[in-house]
Parts: C-alpha cells; structure tokens; sequence
C-alpha cells in the first residue's frame, strides 16, 4: 500500500508540473503575439517557451511512465480510464500545437491572433475539469 501512495503521488506531481507548462505555454505565445515588433521581448519570450515546452515535455513523461506503473502494476483499470486517457491525449495535443507554433515563430511564421491564442488558452481547463472528475468520480 505504501508503494501504491508514493507512485500515486509523484504521478500527481509530476502530472501539476506538466499542468503548469500546459497552462502558461499558451500565454506565452498570447504575449508574443502581442510583442510586435520588439524583436528583444520576443526573443525574450521564445526562449522561455523553448525551456518551459522541454521542461513540459520531461515532467509528461515522468507522470506517463508513473502512469503506466499505477496502471500495470497497481490494476488501476476501468472504463473510466480510457475517457480519461482520451482526455489527456486531448492535452497532450493541445500542448504540442502549442510547441508548433512556438517553433514556427523562432522560423519567421506568424502567430494566429492574439485573441484567438486567448481562446486557446482555455481549451486546457475544461480539459482538466473533465480528467478530476473522471479520477474521482470513476462515473463508469
């Protein structure tokens, strides 16, 4: 049981870090968008988003390998499951459009507007909403 709750742990830390890049990548590129022409802030800017994409992508895949172990070696199994699995694998894309399009700025491509990367923005919390309550509520 003891082994459960600490793998159950860091899954869920490593799972809030990830969360932290997912959330703020997009607001990243909201500001770069809205940097115009000072090349100084946005290269500013784009260097933070590479470190926060490659620090995002590091804490996924620790949270995905804690994952499976909860999954394989704990029988941590159910319909619920997969909805939630779905779900993050929603983010998971959200989250590597997000590293796309931070790319296509640093190779002279323009951003979507400012106020549409503002919509994108959201798209991560329902998510979220949708993923605890599958994980807490196991509703199937």
């Amino acid at each position: 049981m003891q082994a459960y709750l600490w793998t159950k742990t860091a899954h869920l830390v490593f799972v809030m870090a990830w969360m932290g890049g997912v959330f703020y990548l997009p607001r990243i590129l909201v500001n770069i968008a809205e940097a115009g022409g000072e090349p100084a802030v946005r290269k500013r800017l784009v260097l933070m988003g590479r470190r926060l994409y490659r620090f995002g992508h590091i804490m996924f895949g620790l949270a995905v390998v804690l994952g499976l172990t909860l999954w394989l070696h704990f029988g941590m199994t159910g319909p619920w499951l997969h909805a939630k699995l779905a779900l993050v694998l929603l983010m998971l894309t959200h989250y590597i459009v997000a590293g796309r399009w931070l790319k296509g700025v640093e190779a002279g491509k323009p951003l979507p507007s400012s106020k549409a990367l503002r919509w994108f923005n959201e798209a991560p919390v329902l998510l979220l909403v949708g993923i605890v309550y599958l994980v807490l509520a196991k509703p199937f």
